[in-house]
Parts: structure tokens; C-alpha cells; sequence
């Protein structure tokens, strides 16, 4: 029997209709590459960011975008030119999301300056110092072209204390009262020079639940009584006549582009903690230790963005006696309950809780928009683990103090200070603490942090546990007069 040969396909035959059919698909696919690429990049969304620090410009697209700009002193004004795009609805929503109270921004023109070339000028109401960078995708976030807008000469933080103190103290001071400090400007000077060098810095997108509003902000509880009348030529109380003030930074997580941790009903951790951060303000402020007056520092007072190695630049710059970070985290399972406050640990971490958590929170930088290339070498090294021993001890010291009045509220998560390599914790002369207020994740709790009376409470025991902190570890002694 004869062995069959395989038959060749002739011309035109099946083999030949495949490889033909090949390369058309491979015609078609790069003729739609082509077309895409052509088409160029999507606005996806257009966010405003005002604050008194600074003001964030975001526009997100589902591609990256080319700019090139230039930036106008007189009047002032920032002008870009965006590649690859035409103008659409949503570039044009950038013109109402401006409030006529932005710090910053007097007004935004958008227009097609050039086919495939949209023009965005940003009008500004006083000298500033731009930065213009690009975000990778993140989290819920695709690409983001930001804009951040510096005041040209940035309010010294220090000075503002000081400022602030002196305004409630000459409100304070009955008609005809000595004046509170003989020479205010010297003061100023004086603090000048022992503060260390000044540092440069440097709405809902997809996929990201909107927030179900917040209930208004409750009144302060604790008020501080009014001071009694004064004969005329008689000094003043000592409260306003101190030679050292308790500087407590008060650092309320995440803010703007970067919302934290989201609850079950749409609640995001940025608003929370910066409600219970506010309260605590107003109580330190009237409150004093030993006969000197307490001051607040807010490392953000608004809904705003600040990195995590400016968060701890900020408290050593007003020369923080300590540091409290202020969250409510979520965990990977909503049975998770609880509040808890942690320290730095120069090892690992306490638990796989803890190291988990701080995972999460260092992340906060990807996701809030660092512009790394503006970065000094200020900040840098902020974020070097430059701690001590000492300033780890001294941390724990203070977060038993907050612990114990933390767990007269609730059910605590863990009953000690947990430990691990949280960045904003990292300040070496500062004792620095990270309080999770409760876990937001979880609907029972996430209800308790939205309710205003909750709020109240956790704020009066943060100030209690500060103040244990200080009547067994009294701050050291300053030339920080007021």
C-alpha cells in the first residue's frame, strides 16, 4: 500500500486566505492605533482645592497630558498650553469650580488655542510660585496634570501663633490695661532666631464614593470663663503674662485629593478627623499647663493636601512641645473595631496590624500628589527615620496618656501603644503619636464618628490624655516668650 503525500494548498487555498486575513487584522488594528492616538486624551474630571497655605488645580484624564507653560508676574497669572486635547464640557466646568473666596485664584479662561491645543489661563489675585506636575494612576485616580499655586512670600507658622496669642490676650484685657507684651516686635524677632531655617514647599473623581454631608460642627463645650475685671494700672493675669507657651501640633490625616479611608455609607476620613482636629483646637486654646497658656497648630486647617514629610516639618518649625496625627481607619474586613493610638518603632512592627497600617498610611503620599522634584532637602530628611530613643519613649508615655482616657469612650482595639514605622511619626526632637480614633469601615462605628456628640467626646478626652501627659512630663523650659 502507497503512503499518501501531504497535498501543498495551492494558491489562493486556505493557508493563503489566513495569512492574508493576518496581516489585514494586523492593517485594521494599527489603523484604530492610529485613530486613537489621534483622538488624544479624555478629560475625566476637573477638581478645585482652595486653602490659605495653597491652592490645588487637578484636571484627570485617561491618559497622560503634555504641557507647556509660562507664568505671567504682572498681572499675575499662570498660562498653559495642554497637547493632544480639545476643549470639551468638562474643561469648561473648570471656570464655575472657582469660588469667588479662593485665597488664590481671581478667575480661569479655557479656549482652543490651536487645533489639538486648549489654552488654560488661571488669573491670580497675589504674587505666586506655581508648580505644574504630572501624577501617575493611583488608587482611584487615572492620570492627573496638577497645579499648585504658593503664595510668593508663604505666612510664616510660627509668627501666626504668636500673632494669634497676642489677639486673644488684648481681647482678653479689660480698657486701660498694661499692653501684653512691651514690644511685640522684639518678641518676634527673638523667636526669629532660635526657630530653625524656613522651608520651602515644595469634588469626586471616579471610583470614588461621594460623602454623605456631615452634620454641622457642634459648639465648643468647654469654653474657656471670662477673665475678671482688673483695677486700673493692675498687671495682667499670668496666663497672659507667660514666658512659655505649650505648642500641641494637632495633624488631622490625609485632605483634598486624598480622602483616606471611605465608610460603608460614603463617610471619608478626612472630613472626620478634621471636625474632631478643629474641636480639640478650640480646646487647647483655652486651656493652659501649669499656668502657661496652650496653643494649637493645625498641620492642615481645611480640606487640603499636605505631604507627609511637611506634616512633620511643620510641627518642628513652630517648635512643637508634641505631635498627634488624627484618623479613623478602615481595615480589609468591617468587623474590625476600635480605637488605638501607635508610636514610631525603630524595629518592626508591633503587630501585622500595625505594620499593615502603617503600609497604608505611608501610601497617603501616592495618593494626595506628591510633587517629589520639589522636595527640599528639609523634607527629605524629615523623612529619614532620624528618631531617638528617647523621643520613641517619650511617645509612649504619651500615648498611654491618651489611651487611658481613649478607652473610657468605647472598646479599644488594643489596650497598649502599638508600634511601627508610620513617616509622619518621624519628627527626632517631637513625641509624636498616631491616633485611630475608630475603624470607619465599620458601620457601627463609622456611624459614631459622624455624630457631632461623639465627636465632642473624643475631642475632650484627646485634651485630657494631653494634659496627663504633661502633669507627669512637664515640658522642658524655653526662651519662647509671648
Amino acid at each position: 500500500m502507497k503512503r499518501q503525500r501531504p497535498t501543498r494548498a495551492a494558491p489562493g487555498g486556505p493557508a493563503a486566505l489566513t495569512r492574508r486575513g493576518a496581516l489585514r487584522a494586523g492593517t485594521v488594528l494599527l489603523m484604530l492605533g492610529s485613530a486613537q492616538i489621534a483622538r488624544g486624551a479624555s478629560i475625566l474630571a476637573v477638581r478645585v482645592w482652595p486653602a490659605t497655605e495653597y491652592t490645588r488645580v487637578t484636571i484627570e484624564s485617561d491618559a497622560s497630558l503634555t504641557t507647556k507653560q509660562i507664568f505671567v508676574t504682572s498681572p499675575p497669572r499662570l498660562a498653559v498650553d495642554i497637547e493632544g486635547i480639545d476643549l470639551d464640557p468638562a474643561l469648561r466646568e473648570l471656570v464655575s469650580k472657582v469660588k469667588s473666596d479662593d485665597p488664590f485664584i481671581s478667575g480661569v479662561r479655557v479656549g482652543q488655542n490651536a487645533p489639538n491645543v486648549v489654552r488654560l489661563v488661571i488669573d491670580l489675585k497675589q504674587a505666586a510660585r506655581p508648580q505644574v506636575f504630572t501624577l501617575p494612576p493611583v488608587a482611584a485616580y487615572r492620570h492627573r496634570l496638577v497645579f499648585d499655586l504658593y503664595p510668593a512670600e508663604a505666612v510664616d507658622p510660627l509668627e501666626e501663633l504668636i500673632a494669634g496669642r497676642l489677639r486673644d490676650a488684648l481681647a482678653a484685657a479689660p480698657p486701660g490695661a498694661p499692653p501684653v507684651a512691651a514690644d511685640p516686635l522684639g518678641e518676634l524677632i527673638a523667636r526669629q532666631a532660635e526657630k530653625p531655617a524656613p522651608n520651602t514647599p515644595a469634588n469626586t473623581s471616579p471610583g470614588q464614593r461621594p460623602a454623605t454631608p456631615l452634620p454641622p460642627m457642634p459648639p465648643v463645650l468647654a469654653a474657656a470663663p471670662p477673665p475678671a475685671p482688673l483695677k486700673p494700672g493692675a498687671p495682667l493675669p499670668s496666663s497672659t503674662r507667660t514666658d512659655r507657651i505649650i505648642i500641641v501640633a494637632i495633624d488631622p490625616g490625609h485632605g483634598g485629593e486624598d480622602p483616606g479611608a471611605t465608610g460603608p455609607s460614603g463617610t471619608h476620613e478626612k472630613d472626620v478627623v478634621l471636625r474632631i482636629a478643629h474641636l480639640l483646637r478650640d480646646r487647647i486654646n483655652a486651656s493652659s499647663v501649669g499656668g502657661n497658656p496652650m496653643r494649637a497648630f493645625l498641620t492642615r486647617d481645611a480640606d487640603f493636601f499636605v505631604p507627609l514629610g511637611q506634616r512633620v516639618e511643620k510641627a518642628r518649625r513652630v517648635q512643637a512641645d508634641l505631635f498627634l496625627s488624627i484618623h479613623a481607619d478602615a481595615f480589609t474586613t468591617p468587623a474590625a473595631q476600635g480605637a488605638s493610638v501607635f508610636a514610631l518603632s525603630q524595629g518592626g512592627a508591633s503587630s501585622a496590624t500595625a505594620r499593615w497600617m502603617a503600609s497604608k498610611e505611608n501610601a497617603s503620599d501616592l495618593v494626595g500628589g506628591l510633587n517629589v522634584k520639589a522636595q527640599d532637602a528639609h523634607v527629605a530628611r524629615a523623612m529619614l527615620d532620624m528618631s531617638t530613643t528617647a523621643q520613641i519613649n517619650d511617645s509612649l508615655k504619651l500615648g498611654s496618656a491618651l489611651l487611658r482616657q481613649i478607652g473610657g469612650l468605647g472598646r479599644l482595639h488594643k489596650g497598649s501603644v502599638e508600634q511601627a514605622g508610620f513617616a509622619v511619626l518621624k519628627a527626632p526632637d517631637i513625641p509624636s503619636v498616631l491616633v485611630e480614633t475608630a475603624f470607619i469601615s465599620n458601620p457601627e462605628e463609622e456611624e459614631k464618628l459622624r455624630d457631632p456628640a461623639y465627636q465632642v467626646r473624643m475631642a475632650d478626652a484627646l485634651l485630657k490624655g494631653i494634659h496627663g501627659y504633661f502633669a507627669r512630663n512637664p515640658p522642658l523650659a524655653r526662651s519662647r516668650t509671648l
